[in-house]
């Protein structure tokens, strides 16, 4: 490593390491990165930050996060669980079961695990509490599950990895499937090995018995839930659109400063061919891609601790995708790795959001929650191994559809 690159790494975590938001250390590093090792003007950096706002593949954000503030604000939240319930509450831990297919329910519309803890967190937490189900279990089911919300499509991670790596962003959405898929169930299956052989734990009785890109399905969801909302449940007024409509522009407009901030890092390491370094001295040190793709495991879920998906994608996606070839590893299914790695960082000590937001729900501290998630941190690292080491596990299905 050259001593401009230990400067600018230097730059970078002295920042993050302070109260300076991502968004501004990165683009005070990339100015100073530019000041005084490349002899380009400035100007070059502002187009880089204009580019990457004129990019088409952030539409579906913008109407994801309204679509899953629409669905919170009104009763569709409220009746996702409700249906949940009524497919396995009559099971031993069928609450809990319940609270996890919620959570990969909502997180098939939000695209976003924080969403999923808010909008869901709220009303499962109280519920399994009151129905006798232990508070450690409560917390570590629903600080965990909503990490579906990033896994199952739609994922804003898979947009912003699509947008920089160029594959498929419909192809990289259905490598999701599976390994949500897998999680739900072991997640049901632990729940329902917990709580075979304990009584006291009521069982509710049963209640209730490709058209699209991934831009126009994100429109359409959005109708469709303003519609349902607005005149089929009637549990949002007109008054409310506007709010909602605003305070998602202003979720919009955060994640694209950092997408902003991020693109001037990028183009700041391209220009110093840090990536290219990075990936010689990786190959010099690894030559099995088990190894390399075991590092890169270990790397993330230690990133994931500190760092938002959002951040992370944009940061390390650039320098990794080189490599990727090396090693003969597909893009795709790397997105997918990348992206299971830093979900299960929302939940990991001690930066991990969602333990905060579950916490505050059930004022406990950070310690007690971190180790109630434990086990089902484990679950989704044993996913992770999974589809890291058998790719055609979770390749199949867009291969199947014509993406790859």
């Amino acid at each position: 490593m050259e001593l401009s690159d230990t400067i600018i790494l230097l730059i970078l975590l002295g920042c993050m390491a302070t109260y300076i938001p991502v968004f501004m250390c990165l683009f005070f590093t990339a100015v100073l990165g530019f000041l005084f090792f490349t002899d380009l003007p400035l100007l070059l950096l502002f187009q880089s930050i204009f580019r990457s706002m004129d990019n088409f593949a952030l539409v579906v954000v913008l109407f994801f996060i309204l679509c899953g503030n629409i669905m919170t604000a009104g009763s569709i939240v409220e009746k996702l669980i409700k249906m949940a319930n009524a497919l396995v509450s009559w099971l031993p831990g069928g609450l809990g079961m319940a609270g996890v297919l919620a959570c990969g329910l909502f997180g098939a519309i939000s695209g976003s695990t924080v969403a999923t803890v808010v909008a869901l967190g709220g009303f499962m937490i109280p519920a399994l509490l009151d129905n006798g189900y232990p508070e450690k279990y409560t917390l570590g089911l629903m600080t965990t599950s909503p990490n579906l919300g990033v896994i199952i499509p739609p994922s804003i991670g898979m947009i912003l990895y699509s947008m920089i790596s160029n594959v498929s962003l419909e192809g990289l959405f259905l490598t999701g499937f599976i390994p949500g898929m897998l999680i739900m169930f072991l997640t049901c299956l632990y729940s329902y090995l917990f709580f075979r052989n304990k009584k006291e734990i009521v069982r509710m009785p049963i209640i209730f018995s490709g058209v699209f890109t991934a831009n126009e399905a994100a429109v359409v969801a959005c109708v469709y839930a303003f519609i349902v909302e607005l005149l089929i449940h009637k549990s949002m007024k007109f008054s409310q659109v506007k709010q909602i409509t605003v305070n998602s522009a202003v979720t919009s407009a955060t994640l694209l400063i950092i997408v902003a901030g991020a693109t001037c890092f990028g183009r700041l390491l391209t220009l110093e061919d840090i990536p290219g370094r990075i990936t010689e001295t990786v190959l010099s040190a690894i030559t099995s891609p088990a190894i390399f793709l075991l590092a890169m495991n270990a790397l993330l879920l230690v990133v994931g601790m500190f760092m938002d998906i959002i951040s992370a994608t944009m940061i390390l996606g650039p320098v990794f995708l080189p490599m990727l070839d090396a090693f003969d590893i597909n893009w795709m299914h790397f997105g997918l790795i990348m992206t299971v790695n830093l979900a299960i960082g929302y939940c990991t000590p001690p930066m991990g959001v969602s333990l905060y937001i579950t916490g505050a729900i059930a004022n406990r501290d950070l310690v007690y929650v971190s180790k109630a998630v434990m086990p089902f941190i484990v679950i989704q690292i044993l996913v992770l191994l999974l589809m890291t080491f058998f790719p055609d596990v979770v390749l199949w299905f867009p291969r199947m559809m014509g993406f790859e």
